[in-house]
């Protein structure tokens, strides 16, 4: 097989689309040992209320959901000859996840469609399609 794409990065939020996002890019990653395939989770402080003192209540409670489904993933990962890793990172999850990709040298992202669902999506904008306009590599959506 020819070796085109030696980093794939999924964005992984743990809705639907995200794992079958993660189902496809390890399917991919199965066809060459030498695929790197990384997995990011943004949790988006934008608009947090800050508490001084004991730290924020709503970060640590999106930092524990967001280790738990990761947990998950890196299980699903371990049956991969292939290297992995795994990123919580802070951000707005569609700025955050380009600037991901550059820093992170990827050669594909494969990303669902969407992760936020009806009105949440059109007041907030999609973040699949932000990814696709600014993106420095090819993005694979998956539906």
């Amino acid at each position: 097989m020819l070796n085109v794409c030696s980093k794939i990065l999924v964005p992984y939020d743990n809705s639907e689309l995200s794992k079958k996002a993660l189902d496809t890019a390890i399917a991919l990653a199965k066809h060459e040992e030498n695929i790197e395939l990384n997995v990011i989770t943004v949790i988006d402080v934008h608009g947090t209320i800050y508490y001084y003192g004991n730290g924020d209540p709503v970060t640590e409670a999106q930092l524990e959901a967001a280790k738990e489904s990761l947990s998950e993933v890196e299980r699903k990962l371990k049956a991969l000859p292939n290297k992995t890793e795994t990123f919580i990172v802070e951000g707005r999850p569609a700025n955050t996840i380009v600037d991901f990709v550059k820093q992170d040298n990827a050669d594909l992202v494969v990303m669902g469609s969407r992760g936020l669902s009806g009105l949440k999506e059109m007041f907030l904008g999609s973040v699949s399609h932000y990814v696709v306009q600014h993106s420095t590599c090819p993005v694979y959506i998956v539906k």
